[in-house]
């Protein structure tokens, strides 16, 4: 398994997802499922459409950026990374909501978004 994770504004390790999968859920280090990849949107398990994930950036609903992984391209200015901590063992993912239609993509932002960290996924 390849996992690729997901650090903040600060270079902190937030979350992590399996790019192997078809579609990938998104775990906190914690070992909590918080949303799933479907194409290049990133649902929450209640249907919620929380954003985009494009060329190795998290994008809000403003185009801003939320989070980075190893491999971005392009974006704002990014921070050192920090240490990853160890992930706990995975819970049970819940049952998907219907999705929330999608609504289209903004133009993609320089900034980086307010909600960088867990708080995106409790949007």
């Amino acid at each position: 398994m390849a996992y690729e994770t997901f650090y903040d504004r600060n270079g902190c390790a937030v979350a992590w997802y399996d790019d192997e999968q078809e579609s990938p859920a998104i775990y906190l280090y914690n070992g909590t499922p918080v949303a799933w990849i479907s194409d290049d949107s990133i649902y929450g398990y209640s249907g919620r459409h929380f954003g985009w994930f494009k060329d190795g950036w998290v994008l809000d609903s403003r185009g801003q950026a939320v989070f980075f992984t190893t491999g971005a391209t392009g974006g704002p200015a990014r921070p050192a990374r920090n240490a990853r901590p160890a992930r706990a063992a995975r819970s049970a993912r819940p049952a998907r909501g219907a999705r929330q239609a999608r609504p289209a993509r903004p133009s993609r932002s320089l900034s980086w978004s307010t909600l960088s960290g867990e708080a995106f996924f409790a949007q």
